[in-house]
């Protein structure tokens, strides 16, 4: 009874399931959807709405405590170590993702009664359809809220073995079942690289917890063996964010997927690399690290950046088809958020409450990349869903089939660019200022000279909508999916006009909120890791 009641028998108190709570309201949505396939059969109407309440449920949980006094914490490398971490850096991103969940639902609900046959998977089909998007959804969650090696790992698969599903959910389209096929085998490979990378870190220093590898690295040093584990465990976390040379899968699975899959890959899937890709570097160039470290882990991310931008801006130079030219587009972009995960070295990053400029730059910029993608995507969707087509043909003339969405389209190119009056242009100014103040001049001029690039295969597309004739009927397109876009077009050019410095001041709010989880303060909302338990136990014992 004595060894029973030493053994440390540990479970969540109230108040950590409380901080839980988003993560708990995705997992009952799965439950649910599956639930409501039972009680009302194979109702698409039904599945949809199960699905919406549950993302809606998710955000308004997130937005409690993210509004919240923020006492939560995280990161801590001196406090016990978590394998789960709730905090306001994890409550934004799950937000962010929730909220984009609901507006690819609602893409999902226009489509099905508005497209073409055979441009959408079945109604049929709907329970199976939300209970991998939410479980893609539930994945993407838990790998923001995690500095655990084994989290990682089982987070990172959680987000990809559902989203592998969704991207060959048109069983009946060829390109689909090709696109599931190659993001099988490429995610396939980043895994068993990603498993054996941590094998290679946990059997060399002892743990799962990446506090204490970067404590050890910043002592000790990294062997030219530690190193390649890192890269190798990294890669997992690039292929979600298709950076280079992880990016092959990006183009093909963007074009065989369904539009709304495509949407949904194409943020929610790169804000959670990046959320996780952030956490890993913030723990690992901690406090503790050394000025040599914390140098050649900007300088890795830097020419990553670089590489991937340069890359996916000139992929799209030959693009005729819109999801694809939008696929290598997303990786450009991607490249440019990686910009600001290099200026993580810098000093302010030991300096509680700082405005640190590499997330303010994230956060501005993510913010008008949700609205200039699900804008974009939008148009292509309701184009495609009324003629067919998803090429640079089915745009021929829009501008004067339907003026509205050719005014809308061409917003969000011009703000994907960077052009101002747009809320493009904010976001990437912030960032080279930002990239101006951490000294990489390099970095400015690469980031530049891609803008330029950019301009061209941007302005084919409005060059077709506006100076190509087209014989083809005017395009009708839904009442709600041109509200949803409109309201997309307003958002952009408010946060390049109007609303430019509140958008820069909510990135900045949020960098002092986000950044201090990793001050070694109080501790977070956590589980506890085997490496705490196992010294608990021995310290009991030792009683």
């Amino acid at each position: 009874m004595q060894i029973l009641a030493a053994t440390p028998f540990w479970l969540p108190d109230a108040e950590q399931l409380k901080a839980l709570a988003p993560l708990w309201s995705l997992a009952g949505a799965i439950v649910a959807v599956l639930l409501a396939a039972l009680v009302f059969g194979r109702n698409g109407r039904v599945s949809a709405i199960t699905a919406a309440i549950g993302a809606g449920v998710t955000a308004y949980l997130c937005l409690g405590g993210f509004t919240s006094s923020g006492s939560f914490a995280g990161m801590s490398p001196d406090a016990a170590r978590p394998m789960l971490v709730v905090d306001q850096f994890s409550y934004f991103f799950i937000f962010l993702s929730s909220a984009f969940l609901l507006l690819i639902i609602g893409m999902w609900w226009i489509g099905q009664w508005s497209a073409q046959p055979g441009t959408m998977s079945s109604a049929d089909d709907a329970p199976e359809y939300f209970t991998l998007l939410l479980g893609s959804a539930f994945g993407m969650a838990l790998m923001v809220c995690t500095t655990n090696l084994l989290m990682i790992v089982l987070a990172v698969e959680s987000a990809s073995l559902p989203s592998y599903g969704l991207a060959g959910f048109r069983k009946k389209n060829r390109l689909s079942a090709e696109a599931s096929m190659k993001y099988v085998l490429f995610g396939a490979v980043t895994s068993a690289m990603m498993i054996y990378g941590a094998s290679l870190l946990y059997g060399h220093y002892h743990t799962l917890d990446l506090a204490q590898i970067g404590a050890e690295i910043s002592t000790g040093g990294a062997s030219v063996l530690m190193g390649t584990a890192i890269i190798a465990f990294l890669a997992g976390v690039a292929f979600k964010v298709s950076a280079v040379p992880f990016h092959f899968w990006c183009p093909d699975v963007f074009e065989g997927a369904s539009i709304e899959i495509t949407t949904w890959l194409s943020v929610a899937s790169k804000a959670a690399g990046l959320g996780l890709m952030l956490r890993i570097i913030s723990v690992l160039t901690s406090s503790t690290a050394s000025p040599a470290v914390l140098v050649t882990v900007s300088q890795a991310v830097a020419i990553m950046a670089a590489v991937t931008c340069t890359v996916g801006n000139f992929s799209a130079f030959w693009q005729t088809n819109l999801k694809r030219l939008l696929a290598f587009s997303s990786i450009a972009h991607a490249g440019y958020m990686l910009m600001a995960v290099a200026i993580l070295w810098r000093p302010t990053l030991n300096e509680v409450g700082a405005v640190h400029p590499a997330f303010s730059a994230i956060v501005a910029y993510t913010l008008v990349y949700v609205l200039m993608n699900i804008g974009a995507f939008g148009i292509v969707a309701m184009v495609g869903w009324a003629t067919g087509k998803e090429t640079l043909d089915g745009f021929a003339g829009l501008g004067w089939r339907n003026p509205l969405l050719g005014a809308v389209m061409t917003i969000c190119l011009f703000s994907l660019v960077g052009l101002p009056p747009f809320g493009g242009f904010v976001a990437k100014y912030y960032l080279l200022v930002a990239l101006f103040e951490a000294k990489l001049y390099w970095l400015i001029f690469v980031a530049v000279f891609n803008t330029l690039i950019s301009l061209y295969y941007y302005a084919r597309v409005a060059y077709a909508m506006y100076f190509v004739s087209s014989d083809e009927p005017p395009i009708r397109t839904p009442a709600l999916g041109r509200l949803a876009v409109v309201a997309c077009a307003l958002g952009i050019v408010l946060t390049g006009t109007l609303y430019a410095g509140g958008l820069i001041g909510f990135a900045e709010n949020r960098s002092r909120d986000l950044y201090r989880v990793v001050q070694p303060t109080a501790t977070a909302a956590i589980f506890p890791s085997p490496d705490t338990a196992r010294a608990e136990a021995r310290g009991s014992l030792g009683e």
